[in-house]
């Protein structure tokens, strides 16, 4: 078979991976074709670094594998990019900041090298909101940059995790890996028209997911993950299985599913998010899902005493562990701090250095959170509910600030809001609380933007939660691809 260069772009990673297992897609045109359209989309700066060399010698050897062993690998010749803040062996981990431009760790995060075991190629790193704390992509680092929202290169493609949804949504890469801390795979997913997913992370202990320890810059160990990012949730499932195994998703179907909808998320939101989304209610209605009103009039309180004092105190230690475990060129906070060019990330960084809310941490960390874990899992049990669905963001991507990086929005004409809590508050809870949360592709805007759902479900039903994911998208279909 021929494969055109359009054929390729448009492949998912489950139908790249169905064609190089066969041997009727070549790794190495493959990986050809998706260098080439990275060259020529360098404008949107979805990546920090390209592995030229690296991705075709990989590439090579997936074809010159037997078809036997090559049909036996996961993700035969798939590839990927990783997020710059996830260590990767003979690329640097920069996460986005001058103080670590052209730092390299020994060895990848376990996610990664899992990823690669089964036969992934890592194209190169994808860019990030600096130091992953913000949620625009709008980096000042000069190697870095803003990252550039595919539908409308004036906009944000959101973050932290914004160079690698955007190198999906422009079909530079099928998938990738992103992080999510308060909603950082989900968000960008949601802005670019692609598919974001964020584990269980409970506790942050063993009971996580995915166990990458100190291979990856961080905010908090207590929240962080690696997150898969695909353009199905079907592709989610599929690296989802090889980072944290697992049986094949539950036969599912949407006849007989209760899905809540709690309140306080469908609230406050730009009319265009709400008719994009009252009309995949609709659909998926008429599909046999049965909708739940839920008040969860406490979620916002209960949220709010949790997730600042955590983030902002656990950075300055956990970023610390990292600096010294991996060698870093600096091995302070401060000295990483000094050199942060993003005005909004210093500023947070501010935060962290004078420890602000550290007197908070204690009760937040082991009163406030243990109360909001309990109020969410009540709520899906009282409900006898699979999953909870709301738009991801309350409103649609908004234009860069090219002098702050972070500023504020307003919802049709409303009062001013500030950009990072606007687009967390619906995202926030999931972090918080440790359960999965998924971002699926709801529908295009009035304005022609991407509009993100979000399911969140139980903790540790991350598979059954994707199987949910997968049947949505069979109702709600994909939206159409940038044109670029």
């Amino acid at each position: 078979m021929t494969w055109t260069v359009d054929a390729q772009l448009a492949l998912t990673a489950t139908q790249a991976v169905d064609a190089l297992q066969s041997g009727r897609l070549k790794a190495v045109d493959y990986v050809a074709t998706l260098l080439a359209r990275a060259a020529a989309l360098s404008h949107l700066n979805a990546l920090t670094t390209l592995d030229l060399d690296g991705a075709l010698a990989a590439a090579q050897r997936i074809d010159a594998l037997p078809a036997t062993a090559r049909a036996r690998l996961p993700l035969a010749g798939l590839p990927i990019v990783v997020k710059d803040n996830i260590n990767t062996a003979g690329l640097p981990t920069s996460a986005g900041t001058p103080a670590l431009e052209g730092f390299v760790p020994a060895m990848n995060a376990p996610s990664v090298q899992r990823l690669v075991d089964a036969g992934a190629i890592v194209l190169g790193k994808a860019n990030m909101h600096e130091l992953a704390f913000g949620i625009t992509s709008t980096n000042f680092a000069a190697h870095a940059g803003p990252v550039r929202n595919p539908y409308d290169p004036s906009l944000i493609p959101g973050g932290s995790s914004g160079g690698t949804a955007v190198a999906i949504a422009a079909r530079i890469a099928p998938a990738g890996l992103g992080t999510d801390t308060g909603g950082s795979t989900r968000i960008p997913a949601a802005l670019t028209g692609t598919a974001g997913f964020r584990p269980s992370v409970g506790n942050g202990g063993a009971e996580r997911r995915y166990h990458d320890s100190d291979a990856v810059v961080p905010i908090s160990h207590t929240r962080d993950t690696v997150g898969p990012m695909a353009r199905s949730v079907a592709d989610l499932a599929l690296l989802d299985g090889v980072i944290a195994g697992g049986a094949a998703l539950p036969a599912l179907a949407l006849e007989g599913l209760r899905i809540g909808l709690p309140a306080p998320l469908w609230d406050g939101l730009e009319r265009q998010v709400e008719d994009v989304a009252r009309v995949a209610l609709q659909k998926l209605e008429a599909a046999g899902v049965t909708f739940v009103p839920v008040a969860m009039s406490e979620l916002d309180y209960l949220n709010g005493m949790v997730g600042g004092p955590i983030a902002i105190h656990e950075a300055r230690d956990d970023v610390l562990a990292w600096l010294v475990a991996n060698r870093a060129p600096v091995q302070t906070v401060a000295a990483l701090a000094a050199r942060i060019a993003s005005p909004d990330v210093r500023a947070i960084y501010d935060e962290v250095l004078a420890d602000v809310l550290g007197t908070h941490y204690p009760t937040a960390l082991n009163y406030w959170r243990p109360r909001l874990q309990r109020y969410m899992a009540a709520t899906f049990a009282d409900a006898n509910l699979d999953a909870l669905l709301f738009p991801t963001t309350r409103l649609t991507a908004v234009p860069i600030d090219d002098l702050k990086g972070s500023s504020t929005v307003s919802i049709d004409g409303g009062p001013p809001i500030d950009t990072m809590e606007a687009f967390l508050r619906n995202t926030d809870p999931a972090s918080t609380s440790g359960i999965p949360g998924l971002s699926l592709p709801a529908g295009m805007s009035a304005s022609g933007l991407p509009v993100g759902l979000e399911l969140d479900g139980p903790h540790g039903a991350d598979r059954r939660l994707l199987a949910i994911g997968v049947a949505f998208e069979q109702v709600l279909g994909a939206p159409p691809a940038p044109v670029l």
